[in-house]
């Protein structure tokens, strides 16, 4: 393993950094190996009629299905040319650790039960915005009915730089947004990125504004290095070692876990 960063971290230090992983990152750290995958499950829905399911609620906001769609930092498979076993949100030291497991245990502490919650990687959507089949690719995830959507995307899509780029990323993500809460009226929580982009994060809140949602703002979180997995563990990897440690990930789970209570 490595040992660790020698440069000083300060504000300016990590967003440049993060810069130079995001473009890292663009080849292969955040590939999304879930299909669809069905996380925390408090019944079988095979198994179990409707009105075996409980009401789970955070003050009015029903809470019984919860769907997370995310990048690596949600959840990625198991990846050892980078030295990055786990099969869950990077780089969290265990599952329970990584901010959508955090965050679904605080929810069934408050509301009494485990939601159903589903789990999808949609960083081939943040490389290719434009050719993105959103309905075919998330077919399952749509399906699922969900009360609560949570994104958490942003990291991987390129920074646009011209007008007609900006354009694009805005049709992408109100199209996103669009399909997501089209079916049983969600509701729509969108948090900016962990590497804190101006202009990405500007176009995404926009869009999910637009949809009706609500948009989280994290943007100070890159700004202190202790956020980082490389400041809890030496990790050899610097795209793994940018993603948020578990101090990090329970930054996010927090900020998101604010919103909700509002």
């Amino acid at each position: 393993m490595g040992t660790g960063p020698t440069l000083k971290e300060t504000p300016l230090f990590n967003r440049f950094f993060a810069a130079a992983i995001g473009c890292a990152l663009l080849f292969g750290i955040a590939a999304p190996f879930d299909s669809a995958v069905l996380g925390t499950v408090s019944v079988n829905a095979a198994e179990t009629s409707p009105t075996d399911v409980p009401d789970l609620k955070i003050g009015t906001q029903s809470v019984n299905k919860i769907l997370f769609i995310g990048n690596s930092i949600t959840r990625h498979g198991p990846a050892p040319k980078i030295g990055w076993t786990g099969n869950w949100g990077m780089a969290a030291t265990s599952e329970e650790n990584d901010y959508v497991h955090l965050l679904l245990e605080r929810i069934t502490q408050a509301a009494g039960g485990k939601p159903q919650a589903m789990i999808k990687n949609v960083a081939t959507f943040e490389r290719s915005l434009t050719d993105y089949d959103i309905k075919e690719e998330l077919k399952q995830e749509l399906a699922f009915n969900p009360d609560l959507i949570v994104v958490a995307i942003g990291e991987n899509a390129v920074s646009p730089a011209t007008d007609e780029a900006k354009a694009e990323f805005a049709t992408a993500f109100a199209n996103l947004f669009t399909e997501l809460t089209k079916q049983g009226k969600p509701t729509l929580f969108v948090r900016s990125s962990f590497w804190h982009h101006a202009e990405k994060d500007n176009l995404m809140k926009q869009a999910c504004e637009n949809a009706g949602g609500v948009f989280i703002d994290i943007s100070d979180l890159d700004q202190n290095p202790a956020n980082f997995a490389r400041a809890e563990q030496q990790i050899e990897h610097a795209g793994v070692a940018a993603h948020p440690g578990d101090k990090g990930m329970q930054a996010i789970a927090d900020a998101i876990w604010s919103k909700l209570q509002n």
